[in-house]
């Protein structure tokens, strides 16, 4: 079987290309999470269970987690992607898709780990200095709270790591002292 990174560009690239901004990414953010239940693929790959009820149950789901209907191109997308039996690479083709929306944005994705929770107002003023930082305009997608960092933060920008953590300075002190 093709990687699924292979499976998944098409789709992202053609979703693009129909108009999809950052709200399409939403929606395809959480179908990819939805897609990704182990439960919810045993269902969609029973053979008696027809095409067309896995579109309408990923879509009901969907709606009623956004509070709203899925977009044209979003719906049209998922029943491709239903049809095509591909729905193990939607999580991937919701991956691509950010990613090629951020390319054409100039946006680079962050992953803040915190050893605290980060309120708002936080976020916001964390994001500004990261941005400084780092060079670019970024968008933190996700805050995770890690209690063994001690203090500090840690970000992941692509593969550039910004680690100012207590407990990475403290590993940083051990190995300095044990040389």
């Amino acid at each position: 079987m093709a990687e699924i990174a292979t499976i998944a560009r098409p789709y992202a690239e053609a979703l693009l290309k129909a108009g999809g901004d950052q709200a399409t990414s939403t929606q395809l953010q959480l179908l990819g999470a939805l897609a990704g239940d182990p439960g919810l693929r045993a269902f969609a790959h029973h053979p008696g269970v027809p095409r067309e009820q896995v579109v309408q149950l990923l879509a009901d789901l969907a709606t009623q987690q956004q509070g709203g209907p899925l977009s044209p191109p979003v719906a049209n997308l998922l029943a491709a992607v239903v049809d095509n039996d591909r729905l193990d690479a939607l999580p991937e083709v919701a991956r691509q898709f950010q990613a090629l929306i951020n390319e054409r944005t100039g946006v680079a994705d962050a992953v803040v780990t915190s050893a605290f929770p980060i309120d708002d107002a936080q976020r916001a003023e964390i994001g500004q200095a990261l941005e400084r930082r780092f060079g670019r305009r970024l968008a933190i997608r996700s805050v995770e709270v890690d209690p063994e960092l001690i203090g500090g933060i840690r970000v992941v920008v692509g593969d550039e790591v910004l680690d100012t953590s207590v407990k990475a300075r403290l590993e940083q002190m051990k190995a300095a002292l044990t040389a």
